[in-house]
């Protein structure tokens, strides 16, 4: 299997085709780890998830160290469509049924918190990224949209939840310069931000607080027990806790996560500036994320690009063809883009589980792990590295709650879990086609 840290990109540089890393406010090169140190926590890896637990931990008084392969917001946390959904990746209908009603409340409850925490990191550390809130959920056929307004009267009746209204056909063109849709939802409890700029000022807050964050610091091996030993190949860290958020990128690094945790590709183009065009276009300055099981998400950019997301490849491989991949799709439903230039076109590794929900695991008594976010990581993940720190100060309810959600084991084993998602995933693909 291909080494997803290095099959796609330099190391120690954030990928060249990105508009994200054109537009970034980028930190200082911190330096790989040197030697033996000693900690209280030791974290793998510096996206959303360690970074949250790093200043949370910190706050908290703990000695930190953070061990990231690459950049600071290097993988998934530095490439994604920036929206912060409400909620957990499965709506409250299927929660309630496979958990029960106490159990989903209390996941919602953890779900609307963790937009509330992205949101207080922002305004403490005066993170520049961009936030705006509003994301419409695209129905594309009738019965996508039943079961959209289906959601809303549930969340506003069972949750009170005032924030999101349904949209019919004329509704969602009020919003959107396209008649692609039958309707939808607007949630304006949500919103979408730049995610490596939000990364990035994660890193800055973390490093001002005193966390020692080591890049070009690739985790080798671990040696369980009280204390842990975190190796990399220049030096290790001595740690009462680990934690390991390196989510799509861990390889075999811990097995445990690995069965449940797998890395798929996806991919992002960014347009010229479109001027007036985006005012027509996307008219509130919403995001949006369409009804496919294989989903297209869009946004504007500040600068007034449009941000297309989504596309499907089955090789772990970024294809070459990224910006004609997603121009079809978006010209789909945005004719009018015919004649917009592609500007930046790049792809990253994000991870699902079998039920695509987080996968929360105590892999051993002081070795813990959040991940498998599923394409819902910028604000749980952000929440998953909160709870993650209240596990480590003691207070392990939530942590325990989310590790609860069944998570069974991707088939097939390392070596044929990946076919066995491309097939499932070919045939979802086929389903959105027709």
């Amino acid at each position: 299997m291909l080494d997803l840290l290095t099959a796609n990109d330099q190391p120690g540089q954030y990928p060249a085709g990105s508009y994200y890393t054109a537009t970034a406010n980028m930190l200082p090169l911190q330096p790989a780890l040197a030697g033996a140190v000693q900690a209280d926590i030791c974290i793998i890896g510096a996206g959303y998830t360690g970074l949250s637990a790093a200043i949370h931990l910190r706050e908290r008084g703990y000695d930190v160290v953070v061990l990231e392969a690459q950049r600071i917001g290097f993988g998934a946390s530095g490439r994604n469509g920036g929206q912060v959904g409400s909620g957990q990746r499965r709506g409250q209908d299927v929660l309630e049924k496979s958990v029960g009603k106490d159990k989903a409340h209390a996941l919602w409850d953890i779900g609307q918190e963790a937009k509330a925490t992205l949101r207080d990191l922002i305004e403490r550390y005066n993170i520049a990224c961009d936030y705006t809130p509003g994301v419409i959920h695209a129905a594309l056929s009738k019965g996508d949209l039943a079961e959209a307004h289906e959601e809303a009267e549930h969340l506003s009746k069972h949750y009170n939840y005032d924030e999101i209204a349904p949209l019919d056909a004329a509704g969602i063109s009020a919003h959107l310069g396209t008649e692609s849709y039958a309707g939808g939802n607007i949630d304006q409890g949500a919103g979408h931000l730049h995610p490596l700029n939000y990364a990035l000022g994660m890193g800055r807050a973390a490093l001002d607080l005193g966390v020692r964050i080591h890049e070009a610091s690739r985790v080798i091996r671990i040696d369980r027990g009280e204390p842990a030993l975190v190796h990399t190949d220049t030096g290790q860290v001595r740690a009462r806790f680990v934690l390991v958020a390196g989510n799509g990128y861990l390889g075999g690094l811990v097995p445990e996560v690995s069965r449940r945790v797998m890395p798929i590709n996806n991919f992002i183009v960014a347009t010229e500036p479109l001027g007036d065009l985006a005012d027509s276009i996307i008219k509130q300055n919403v995001a949006v994320a369409d009804s496919k099981f294989v989903v297209n998400y869009y946004r504007l950019s500040a600068d007034k690009r449009m941000l297309w997301g989504g596309g499907e490849s089955y090789g772990y491989r970024f294809p070459r063809n990224l910006a004609d991949m997603a121009r079809k799709p978006m010209l789909e439903v945005f004719p009018q883009l015919k004649d917009a230039r592609i500007d930046h076109a790049w792809g990253g590794t994000l991870a699902i589980t079998t039920r695509r929900m987080p996968a929360f695991q105590r892999v051993t008594g002081n070795i813990f792990s959040a991940g498998g976010y599923s394409g819902s990581g910028v604000a749980m993940a952000t929440m998953g590295g909160r709870i993650m720190a209240e596990l480590v100060a003691g207070h392990a309810e939530r942590f325990d709650l989310m590790a609860s959600y069944p998570q069974p084991n991707f088939p097939g084993g390392r070596l044929m879990r990946w076919p066995i998602l491309v097939l499932a995933m070919t045939w979802f693909s086929l389903r959105d086609r027709f």
